[in-house]
């Protein structure tokens, strides 16, 4: 069983554009996600909140996987992201995701009713026991409603294939925890753009972000001198995207995204409701913010 080690770095969402009758745009979907692998990215990740997973039927999921395999054609690896509200339906987009040739999926337990501990572990060991490829798990309350416990991260890697930890809580001080506790052997990711460099300090090692849409140059300068060692560089870097990291978190990733590539005079299609753009104002501030990174 594979166990990507060599997943690390920038790990860019793509964003899943519609067209005006809010079907998926996949011929602007590929083109896309092309900018994020020819920008430099490490890995790609469609299907995340970005991507707004949740929003999509079954049919336009495997479109949206069998999309991104055929663009990026192995240029890097795609991790696919396949939760779902049943175990069932997780197990089959892990095996169609498997299947169309990604290289590891990513699952955040999705839930009506509040979970247990002893629920979520066994809905990650019967899709892991589904397929053969490594699982990213992530933990991300704000869009799950769940929050995994250290302790809970610790025990699902206890599954052979559970090898990475995506940490979305935005609490920097869980991140080094999760160091001491899972040790250097367990690679985890952040997933908290507002913590970029913190969580890098804390032994992160790679980013899962949607700002490669927008600013590839500036989040690649930020890990090539973490790799460097050199973290006057990375605070010199951080400092230069950190407003408008946060500007994207807090506004909502699809929306924000989509505008800020209208913004560059890039295509971005539309969104699904009943998600609705960025609001005027919004997006004035945005364009300011793209304008000060240059």
């Amino acid at each position: 069983m594979s166990k990507l080690k060599t997943l690390r770095g920038i790990i860019a969402y793509p964003i899943t554009p519609f067209d005006a009758e809010e079907k998926v745009d996949i011929h602007l979907f590929k083109k896309l996600t092309d900018r994020l692998v020819t920008s430099g990215s490490h890995a790609i990740a469609p299907l995340g909140s970005t991507g707004v997973l949740p929003y999509l039927n079954d049919q336009e999921k495997e479109a949206v996987v069998e999309a991104t395999v055929e663009v990026v054609a192995g240029r890097v690896p795609i991790v696919a992201g396949v939760s779902n509200l049943t175990t069932e339906r997780t197990i089959y987009h892990a095996r169609f995701a498997e299947t169309a040739g990604a290289a590891a999926v990513m699952i955040i337990p999705m839930s009506y009713w509040k979970l247990t501990d002893d629920e979520i572990f066994a809905h990650y060991r019967k899709v892991a026991e589904a397929i053969s490829i490594p699982i990213m798990a992530y933990n991300n309350p704000a869009t799950g409603g769940i929050d995994m416990s250290p302790a809970l991260l610790k025990r699902l890697l206890e599954i052979p294939n559970v090898t990475m930890i995506k940490e979305s809580t935005g609490d920097v001080q869980r991140m080094h925890y999760l160091r001491r506790v899972l040790g250097e052997e367990v690679a985890f990711f952040n997933g908290s753009n507002p913590l970029a460099l913190a969580a890098f300090s804390a032994g992160a090692v790679g980013w899962c972000t949607a700002a490669p849409n927008l600013i590839p140059e500036l989040n690649h300068r930020l890990y090539d001198a973490i790799l460097a060692n050199d973290l006057a560089g990375a605070r010199e870097v951080f400092d230069a995207q950190s407003e408008l990291l946060t500007f994207i978190t807090a506004n909502g990733l699809p929306r924000t995204i989509a505008a800020g590539l209208q913004i560059q005079g890039i295509e971005s299609g539309l969104l699904r409701s009943p998600l609705a753009p960025l609001g005027a104002g919004d997006y004035l501030k945005l364009k300011s913010l793209l304008g000060e990174v240059g």
